[in-house]
């Protein structure tokens, strides 16, 4: 009995100079870490007034065949057509980008079952100019329509060198506001607000603004053309907000 009692004492000696050993180790190597949680952890938050700098204009091009060859040769002949249209207006082939591009079959539902008729082909395409061009929009949908094409929707928006700028101005404010709150709270507890030991970017908000949006498949109907063209001579773009939102843990001293 003696000595499985001492055979206890002795596992359970190795056993709790094996946890000390693990906890040391974890302070030592984790500074972060504290046995009394002595930290805070607080949200930055900044907002931030856009004026968007870009138009983007979506146009749809739906063809249909008896093959997925038919459906594509179609596809294309309206595609070089409205890219034609565009660059006689004065756009570069480089502001007409590509966004998708399926050609698939046709199916539709009839009488419980699913009916197959022939292929078809979709490509969406995006037109982009500077926001000081708007007198060019009207032209550009005429130009779109003329071809073949339907306007699926039209938006203000920020270029991805501005959306970097403001992305940047955001994201130091809320950061700088998590400090803020941080040295309040540290204050009001007699502390200060010392080592910063984690960072978190919890949200950067921007999304274009929609002025208009196809009601129809395909944005050919004669209503959607016509929203699309009040749209584009009613244009009077606004700044917007852009959000960034950080969340920040300090280490108390």
């Amino acid at each position: 009995m003696q000595k499985v009692n001492n055979s206890i004492v002795i596992t359970s000696i190795i056993t709790g100079a094996v946890l000390i050993i693990a906890v040391l180790a974890l302070i030592i190597f984790n500074p972060g870490y504290s046995l009394t949680k002595n930290v805070v952890t607080v949200e930055g938050i900044s907002t931030l007034k856009a004026l968007p700098d870009v138009i983007s204009v979506y146009f749809t091009i739906e063809t249909k065949g008896k093959t997925s060859v038919e459906a594509k040769d179609a596809n294309t002949l309206i595609y070089d057509k409205l890219v034609e249209a565009l660059i006689s207006e004065g756009f570069e082939e480089t502001d007409i980008k590509t966004e998708s591009y399926n050609i698939y079959e046709n199916t539709y539902w009839e009488n419980g079952k699913t009916k197959t008729d022939g292929y078809k082909a979709s490509r969406y395409l995006k037109l982009e100019l500077s926001s000081d061009k708007a007198n060019k929009l009207s032209p550009a949908i005429d130009a779109g329509v003329d071809a073949g094409a339907g306007i699926s929707y039209i938006n203000f928006e920020l270029s991805q060198k501005a959306q970097n700028i403001y992305k940047a101005q955001a994201l130091k404010l809320a950061s700088e506001d998590a400090t803020i709150k941080a040295n309040a709270i540290a204050s009001g507890f007699g502390k200060e607000a010392g080592k910063l030991l984690s960072v978190q970017v919890s949200n950067f908000g921007y999304y274009p603004w929609n002025v208009y949006s196809a009601m129809s498949e395909g944005g050919r109907a004669s209503g959607d053309i016509a929203l699309a063209k009040e749209a584009a001579t009613n244009i009077n773009p606004s700044e917007k907000d852009i959000t960034a939102t950080v969340t920040a843990t300090f280490k108390l001293r």
